[in-house]
């Protein structure tokens, strides 16, 4: 049985760690290579990093938090934010990232994922989907959430997956940073549509939603940023508690 895994995301902006709610209302949260290093000491299984401003300026930045990050912890990390091309995931690659995350760039030129799972295979390719779920139906945004479009959830998923992304990254943007639970129903329905891994992002408040995300919400990996930067959740705890659950963890040694 494979194992389910924990992630903490860094989002980052001008080279220091942040986080909001609702994807505004952001606060300082630390220096990112240094959380890296206690997250792959503690037990995390990866860790996700998101240059949520993503400019040209910030591009530079990243690519030297990658090496950093390379140097410091040993286990899988993606990097997201203003990836568009093969020269781009390329760049990130060679400064040590194992997976890169495409999320608007695939949205306005979906065969990015096809030249990407081509050139690096799916296994490096994340397609990252925030979605927002409008009288009834999930509909996906674009550009940090701020823009929203027609794609529906679900058949913007399955195409992801048939362009040969390796796995999904979906935020619901209703439970961002609400702490409430995640959307465990909208992450079922992706489970049994689709099949490549699902990473289950947004709502992460407590032990139980992790529990609950794995059980009801079929996750294949639960992704959360305020609960692990300020220590509302130990990861070894979790762990155990999932565990304790009948949840396939990997525990720290």
């Amino acid at each position: 049985m494979l194992t389910k895994r924990i992630i903490p995301c860094l989002d980052i902006k001008n080279g220091r760690t942040v986080k909001g709610v609702n994807f505004v209302d952001l606060r300082d949260a630390g220096d990112p290579v240094e959380l890296a290093k206690q997250y792959a000491n503690v037990g995390a299984d990866e860790l996700v990093f998101l240059d949520i401003s993503a400019t040209l300026e910030g591009r530079a930045t990243t690519l030297d938090m990658v090496l950093h990050v390379a140097e410091q912890v040993n286990i899988p990390f993606t990097v997201g934010g203003g990836i568009s091309s093969v020269e781009d995931v390329d760049a990130l690659l060679k400064c040590g990232a194992d997976k890169v995350s495409v999320n608007s760039s695939a949205i306005k030129r979906p065969e990015l994922i096809n030249e990407l799972s081509n050139k690096f295979g799916s296994q490096c390719v994340v397609v990252a989907i925030d979605a927002k779920l409008v009288d009834g139906q999930w509909k996906v945004h674009l550009a940090g959430g701020s823009i929203p479009t027609d794609l529906d959830l679900f058949e913007w998923a399955k195409e992801v997956e048939n362009r040969g992304a390796g796995e999904i990254l979906f935020t619901s943007m209703n439970h961002d940073g609400t702490k409430n639970g995640f959307a465990n129903e909208a992450l079922k329905k992706l489970s049994e549509t689709l099949n490549i891994p699902i990473i289950a992002s947004g709502g992460a408040g407590n032990v139980q939603h992790f529990i609950d995300t794995f059980k009801d919400g079929k996750a294949d990996a639960a992704l959360a940023a305020s609960v692990f930067h300020f220590k509302e959740i130990p990861i070894p705890e979790l762990k155990k508690e999932l565990k304790a659950n009948n949840i396939e963890v990997r525990l720290a040694p």
